[in-house]
């Protein structure tokens, strides 16, 4: 496989992650929920920045 293909699809699986992410932060209202699930997602190799 070359590293074209291989990025992109880590930056569309980084991108679904994302969104999963944002879909649970607006569904929890407790900070520490969010607090867990921000550490997850610096912890899973992509930034929220």
């Amino acid at each position: 496989m070359n590293s074209v293909t291989s990025s992109w699809r880590r930056r569309r699986q980084a991108a679904r992650t994302r969104r999963a992410l944002d879909r649970a932060l607006a569904r929890s209202s407790s900070p520490a929920m969010r607090d867990e699930l921000l550490t997850m997602a610096n912890g899973g190799g992509f930034s929220l920045r």
